[in-house]
């Protein structure tokens, strides 16, 4: 009954977050049945963006990111990657689920470093993304295969965060590992969104809103009168993009909360009481956002945050409602 009662749940949260399960997408199974490139949209469409892929970090000790995405997170390993900063096969990638990955290299040297390398968000058709993008008078890099295997292109926003765009190709070690190395250990089978500061709002939305159609679906302050966070939600689907509004000069530790990533729970109360199980030491509790929901931060060794997050607002959400 315990086990039957879990997969309720978990397919509780999944509804509520508007999916039958992690990235379930017509679009996303086309792609990995097609040859590279994949379904050409039509002439001078843009090509879907369905959601966040994952976030790439840096780290000063890979021992430590495995004992904190590995046993407190519960997250299996799925490969070693390419070290885009040493050259070495050295990188380790968390499998969230099949289309969602956390991506952790050495290399971290001064802890006053951004922790944060980029961050990649998965779209049907790389190429004709990236076509689109330098149409619309945005740089992107040349097409390339990322760290996984997949096609990837790389562009700079606004605030000069690396914003990869993958494609995720059959014979990618993502393509080849599907249904592998997702183990019940996991406290989240979903990333959410993930945030980064953003020093010029409409700068922002000139690339993510009226180039990619990412759209506002909740902003929100510290106090009533004020926006410190907007989320933008990617195109074709549910994960979103937080902009960190208001951030001069911020030390490492502020960094690294701004620079952050949220995992979807059906329970923050079940998540907090498996990361505590689990040894993590924790100097937060869970609490009710601006936002309404229920929440909860974790930090990596490297100080970057990590906040787990239900679906449902339980109570009414600051500033503005939060949108379908």
């Amino acid at each position: 009954m315990k086990s039957r009662s879990l997969m309720t749940l978990v397919a509780m949260v999944f509804a509520a977050w508007g999916l039958g399960g992690p990235r379930t997408n017509s679009a996303v199974s086309a792609t990995l049945d097609s040859p590279v490139g994949g379904p050409a949209p039509a002439a001078g469409s843009r090509p879907l963006i369905l959601g966040v892929a994952h976030m790439a970090l840096k780290t000063n000790s890979i021992a430590s990111a495995r004992q904190f995405y590995g046993r407190v997170l519960g997250f299996q390993e799925a490969s070693s990657l390419l070290n885009p900063l040493t050259g070495r096969p050295d990188g380790v990638c968390f499998k969230v689920n099949d289309h969602q990955y956390i991506e952790v290299y050495p290399g971290l040297k001064d802890p006053s470093e951004d922790r944060l390398l980029h961050i990649a968000f998965e779209t049907s058709n790389a190429r004709r993304l990236a076509e689109y993008l330098a149409g619309h008078g945005v740089k992107v890099s040349p097409l390339q295969s990322d760290a996984e295997g997949n096609l990837s292109f790389t562009l700079h926003d606004a605030d000069e965060h690396p914003m990869e765009f993958a494609e995720y190709i059959p014979t990618s070690l993502s393509g080849r590992g599907m249904g592998k190395f997702l183990g019940p250990e996991r406290i989240s089978e979903r990333i959410i969104h993930v945030g980064v500061t953003v020093g010029d709002e409409a700068a922002a939305n000139r690339l993510y809103q009226d180039i990619l159609g990412y759209r506002d679906i909740w902003h929100g302050g510290m106090t009533d009168d004020r926006t410190d966070w907007v989320d933008m939600r990617v195109p074709d689907g549910k994960d979103w993009l937080e902009y960190m509004l208001n951030v001069h000069d911020p030390s490492p530790r502020t960094l690294g909360v701004m620079h952050h990533m949220s995992l979807g729970v059906p329970s923050v109360a079940e998540a907090y009481k498996t990361a505590v199980g689990r040894g993590y030491q924790s100097k937060e509790k869970p609490q009710i956002g601006r936002d309404g929901k229920w929440q909860y931060n974790l930090y990596d060794p490297d100080l970057t945050r990590v906040e787990v997050m239900e679906p449902k607002p339980v109570e009414k959400p600051c500033c503005s409602p939060i949108l379908d």
